[in-house]
């Protein structure tokens, strides 16, 4: 098995003993991201529509880091801070997200790191290399 680890300067940098990304047997799994500026590294301001924008943006580098889009992704995890904040999450997901339609799990939680109001993880397919 091959594990190799993936980085790229448009998402924010890990902020604590993990990676970006991994790439494992035919898929990538990113770690959980927040709202992080990747220059500023400061939390975006805002509402949960705000937020949304910024996580999926720092996603969106990261799948085209390993060379793939939303399309190639299977599973997302959304993890939110309120439930209330769903609908406003989902137009944002959807309308980033476009066609593709991975499994997705959504679950309210008692905290986020930095007190953020999403926080979002991906696995997506891989090409053959």
């Amino acid at each position: 098995m091959s594990i190799e680890t993936l980085h790229t300067d448009h998402a924010p940098k890990a902020i604590g003993p993990y990676a970006q990304a991994v790439r494992a047997n035919g898929f990538l799994f990113t770690a959980g991201q927040i709202p992080l500026d990747p220059v500023s590294m400061e939390i975006e301001t805002g509402d949960v529509t705000a937020q949304t924008e910024r996580v999926l943006s720092n996603l969106t580098a990261v799948l085209d880091e390993a060379g793939v889009t939303w399309t190639a992704v299977v599973k997302t995890t959304v993890f939110l801070k309120s439930m209330d904040d769903f609908a406003a999450m989902n137009a944002v997901y959807a309308r980033v997200l476009g066609d593709a339609r991975p499994a997705r799990s959504t679950v309210a939680v008692a905290g986020l790191p930095r007190n953020v109001s999403v926080e979002i993880e991906l696995v997506a397919a891989l090409p053959a290399r």
